[in-house]
């Protein structure tokens, strides 16, 4: 027979997590009941972290933002700063399904998911966000492009829990940009999804983080590709040459939601038009 617990507080959840390893963590579950039928009847014992107030919020720090891991895509959107400091992630959560799953759906439980094709993962990889979580040994951070170690898998081990996600400051003088391939307008699940971090400084690209999802078994950056675009004038060639580099650089999956040939199509695509979105910004497009 399964069952659900639902802790108050960190401490309890701890507790719980250390009489019963199996018990699976759960926020908003709005990928549960569209996942395989042999994934939900893996899911005997479940322990809801929604009622924990120390996993929930928006909070400002000295330098940065710290989001606790169950506060749902809705309460990130309606952050204002969230969208002054961080319009990438405010654009992701926005198009993550309809109003009904953004009331659900956690940023702690995207993440947690592993899904290559989650929303906002890119963002967090561009943003350079780091990781909180706390288990038997209590408290650690990691950096958040260490987290994601496998197709589905992470760097979670045996009774650790995501706490909260710690944003730094996006650098000075940078522009964020997100875009989501689906099947629809709304309410779909990506095909590709991109984040574009950038800056640019006398008509050059003096900075630019990149990163994918959907089109490698984990949400992926391109550091090569970032160094051959840093230096180079912000112009058509350089977009040119981005959407190329990131189409050779991945290797994505047929599936029923797109075939590899489209994905690498739409990433190149993709990739193109936002760095001219960022020379044009910038004021440098040529």
């Amino acid at each position: 027979m399964s069952r659900a617990v639902s802790p108050q507080s960190l401490a309890e959840a701890m507790r719980y997590l250390g009489e019963d390893p199996k018990l699976v963590p759960a926020a908003g579950c709005t990928d549960l009941m569209v996942g395989e039928a042999e994934e939900r009847a893996g899911i005997a014992d479940v322990i809801d972290l929604l009622a924990i107030a120390e996993l929930r919020g928006i909070r400002r720090l000295k330098r940065g933002l710290e989001i606790g891991a169950t506060t749902t895509f809705s309460e990130i959107g309606r952050s204002a700063e969230v969208r002054r400091d961080y319009p990438a992630l405010a654009a992701a959560v926005s198009v993550a399904g309809g109003w009904q799953i953004q009331n659900r759906a956690t940023l702690g439980g995207n993440m947690a998911n592993a899904s290559p094709d989650g929303d906002s993962l890119p963002v967090l990889l561009v943003l350079d966000a780091s990781v909180v979580v706390v288990g038997p040994q209590g408290e650690r951070q990691i950096p958040y492009r260490e987290f994601h170690v496998a197709y589905r898998e992470t760097a979670l081990g045996p009774g650790e829990l995501i706490a909260r996600i710690i944003l730094p400051p996006p650098p000075a003088g940078s522009s964020q940009f997100f875009w989501k391939v689906g099947t629809r307008e709304a309410q779909t699940i990506s095909k590709v999804v991109v984040a574009l971090l950038g800056r640019i400084e006398d008509g050059q690209i003096a900075q630019y983080r990149l990163a994918a999802g959907g089109v490698a078994p984990v949400p992926v950056r391109f550091p090569e590709l970032e160094g051959e675009l840093t230096g180079r004038l912000a112009d058509g060639e350089a977009a040119e040459l981005a959407g190329r580099l990131a189409a050779e650089s991945v290797q994505p999956i047929d599936d029923v939601r797109s075939t590899a040939a489209y994905r690498r199509f739409a990433l190149q695509r993709v990739v193109r038009r936002l760095t001219l979105r960022l020379a044009r910004v910038s004021g440098a497009a040529q």
